[in-house]
């Protein structure tokens, strides 16, 4: 009954190992996939990432991860001082920080 599911060329056992070649080309093939899809470009963001907080000074206008905006105030080593309103000064790792605004954008907010 479920006959039409099998070829006629697997049924009849082939030639045993012919596919050794075929696999270690397919694996390769996967892998090189994976390295241009997913593992370079990850990798180039993390760099992007890492070259925006290590170049962040005081008085740049930057987004954090949870969409607040402010103007930075202090940097040390781990964290940032962050004004998001006047007189309003909250503390962010510098990890948190998503993005650099061209200056005079909270302004216009």
């Amino acid at each position: 009954m479920l006959d039409f599911f099998i070829s006629a060329a697997h049924a009849e056992g082939g030639a045993p190992g012919g596919g050794g070649i075929a696999q270690i080309v397919m694996l390769v093939g996967f892998v090189v996939i994976f390295y241009f899809l997913l593992w370079r470009p990850q990798a180039k963001r993390a760099k992007q990432h890492k070259q925006l907080i290590s170049g962040l000074s005081t008085g740049d206008e930057v987004v954090i991860g949870g969409g607040l905006t402010g103007r930075v105030t202090k940097v040390s080593d781990e964290f940032i001082s962050m004004e998001i309103a006047q007189g309003t000064e909250v503390n962010v790792q510098k990890n948190a920080v998503a993005a650099v605004l061209p200056k005079g954008t909270l302004k216009s907010i």
